[in-house]
């Protein structure tokens, strides 16, 4: 089966309007041997359908370890180049972490602090979300580093990816999140604090509410 951004997106629309996402995903399994250009057809494509898709198959020829060099640097490419594209924080949380994450692993981590510092709320979300990846393999600075960049985003889509990942993270590094909280839980936003404190002890947690409780109160 030739596997063309064309017979994709009719593949999508048999499976119908309503898609279970299983579906989406098997079907884009299905098409994980798709070329790059074809990708880019699907991920600049108007239906939210076809734009999951094509990011599911980008995670999964970025999860293959046959997956050559090269390829892993188109995929990194046509992800950062057509975010505009990549929109929901769904698409973002499907392919940032080995997409992006993977691909900046043994390299320099700067293209996710400009990210970071983009006016679109789906790049910053990718910024924090790309390190994922490297929580993975136990390295957590960069995660603790664009969590303090992102501590006071004015999105909620990317707080709760900043409270969730820092609180990820401090799975790891308990000492690390309690730093970071202490430096930012009087002043980011209380949905992310509310993330990053959810697995601390009921005591520890509510500590780190009461300051943001009470740095409210004094600006009131």
């Amino acid at each position: 089966m030739e596997l063309t951004a064309e017979r994709f997106v009719d593949e999508v629309e048999r499976l119908g309007d309503e898609i279970p996402m299983r579906s989406l995903f098997a079907l884009a399994k299905a098409y994980q041997g798709s070329q790059p250009g074809e990708i880019a057809k699907m991920l600049q494509h108007p239906a939210d359908e076809v734009r999951m898709g094509a990011v599911s198959i980008m995670d999964f020829q970025a999860r293959d370890r046959k997956t050559s060099v090269e390829r892993r640097r188109e995929l990194y490419e046509l992800y950062l180049e057509n975010h505009e594209h990549i929109d929901s924080w769904g698409m973002v949380d499907r392919a940032a972490p080995y997409v992006v994450g993977g691909y900046l692993w043994d390299k320099s981590r700067a293209p996710l602090y400009d990210l970071g510092r983009s006016p679109r709320p789906m790049e910053r979300r990718t910024a924090i979300v790309a390190t994922y990846y490297f929580i993975r393999q136990h390295d957590l600075e960069d995660t603790f580093r664009i969590g303090a960049v992102l501590a006071h985003d004015p999105d909620e889509l990317v707080q709760k990816a900043v409270g969730g990942w820092v609180r990820e993270a401090g799975k790891q590094d308990l000492d690390g999140l309690r730093r970071y909280l202490d430096e930012f839980a009087a002043t980011m936003p209380r949905t992310a604090l509310r993330y990053a404190v959810e697995h601390l002890d009921a005591t520890e947690r509510s500590r780190y509410l009461a300051m943001k409780a009470d740095a409210r109160g004094r600006e009131s």
